[in-house]
């Protein structure tokens, strides 16, 4: 249990479309003006978009909880240190100001903001929105999975030969992802969007039965692990134990049910 009250969902959702109309939609699709350059690679970008929204965010997320920390995705690539926050007693917000940057930079309305309140390595809230077609995604834990306001559950629990999914293979070992690659093929369409929170959303409204991701950055999956498994959804790191914000090595998978996830585990990994 927690020794602070959450705050109000609504609220929170407020704020963060707030801060993506002021802070993020005005560089979509203006690319002189939204300053993309590199961080580790082509492929890992940032934008005057992703670090607007990000200071803008973090202000507005401390003062609806006094005592808070915040754990930033941008904030961290400055001072990796930052990512010790999410050890301790304090509450902390886990922003990711534009989750699908790459998307983002080039156009494709395939990115959103996620936020996630977590507290000694526990998440207790979470929220996905797409700023370009108004969906939100909210949970508390413990209270269920909405969208738009609505409670969802995933789609229901189907053959293996019918699962269709995000299995990226990206950041995996060579050997690894050439196996899930030759046994993913047994399964049905692979949809990778280039964005968890995408993916995170099509589980919500059951577009989708399954996502795999090996890297586990708080700001990608702490909201995202917690909305799918209030809408009635299974998952566990790739050694069977539960995902916690504060595990950053392995991977994790997200199934309808236990029963899916350890059928899809042995396919691919056994």
């Amino acid at each position: 249990m927690t020794n602070f009250p959450i705050p109000d969902v609504d609220r929170v959702s407020a704020i963060i479309r707030e801060v993506a109309e002021s802070e993020i939609l005005p560089y979509f699709r203006d690319l002189a003006n939204a300053g993309i350059r590199e961080k580790t690679g082509p492929a890992d970008l940032v934008t005057l978009a992703d670090e607007a929204g990000e200071r803008a965010l973090t202000p507005r997320l401390l003062d609806l909880l006094p005592g808070s920390t915040v754990v930033g995705e941008e904030a961290v690539s400055e001072d990796k240190s930052l990512l010790d926050r999410i050890h301790g007693d304090a509450p902390v917000w886990i922003i990711d100001p534009i989750d699908g940057t790459l998307n983002f930079a080039n156009g494709r309305p395939l990115f959103a903001v996620i936020i996630a309140l977590a507290c000694r390595g526990e998440t207790l809230a979470g929220w996905i929105y797409d700023p370009c077609d108004g969906r939100i995604a909210t949970a508390v834990k413990g209270q269920g999975a909405y969208l738009n306001g609505q409670r969802v559950t995933v789609a229901p629990a189907v053959p293996l030969p019918e699962m269709t999914g995000a299995l990226s293979t990206r950041f995996c070992a060579e050997e690894l992802g050439r196996q899930l690659d030759e046994r993913g093929r047994s399964l049905g369409p692979r949809v990778c969007l280039s964005s968890a929170a995408q993916e995170y959303l099509r589980l919500l409204d059951g577009r989708a039965h399954f996502s795999m991701y090996h890297r586990l950055m708080p700001w990608d999956h702490a909201a995202g692990v917690l909305l799918h498994a209030e809408a009635g959804g299974y998952s566990a790191l790739f050694d069977g134990s539960p995902y916690r914000p504060t595990v950053l090595n392995g991977g994790v998978m997200l199934t309808p049910d236990r029963a899916s996830w350890e059928a899809m585990h042995r396919h691919l990994f056994g």
